[in-house]
């Protein structure tokens, strides 16, 4: 009986505890149609109009022109992914006991906390090089994680 009830006792515990990789994997929007070294590689094209372009790929954060003055899009994205994780757990037991008249008693306690943070940041540069035609000449792409 002791068994049976130590086995309940430790799933109804263990049962609410999520790591930090599982809370950032509940929380991390993927619905949104982000910039990504593969759609880059994908849609963009030489020949392409900037209007494609800004299509594909949205509107760039930096348009300035090169020595020949013809357009340059360079688009810098940064994003940083944070997950906080904490958990805690416990048991209690209330004992009582009967010996000739009713007497109760609570059994000492047990009660542990911890938490954890993971944090990673990903970069992704692409460079559109525009000809004086206006339409794509060349592109580059640079992506990290750290």
């Amino acid at each position: 009986m002791k068994q049976i009830l130590l086995i309940i006792l430790s799933g109804i515990l263990l049962s609410g505890c999520m790591s930090a990789g599982q809370h950032r994997e509940a929380v991390q929007d993927n619905t949104t149609d982000k910039m990504t070294v593969g759609k880059v590689q994908r849609e963009i094209r030489v020949g392409m109009s900037g209007a494609d372009v800004a299509q594909v790929l949205g509107s760039p954060n930096i348009v300035s022109t090169d020595e020949e003055r013809r357009e340059v899009w360079i688009y810098d994205k940064i994003a940083t992914d944070t997950a906080y994780s904490s958990s805690s757990g416990g048991v209690s037991a209330l004992i009582l006991g009967i010996s000739g008249s009713l007497a109760g008693g609570v059994a000492p306690g047990y009660s542990q906390g911890s938490g954890a943070t993971s944090k990673s940041q990903r970069t992704l540069t692409v460079i559109i090089k525009f000809g004086t035609d206006k339409k794509v000449r060349d592109f580059a792409y640079h992506t990290s994680r750290f």
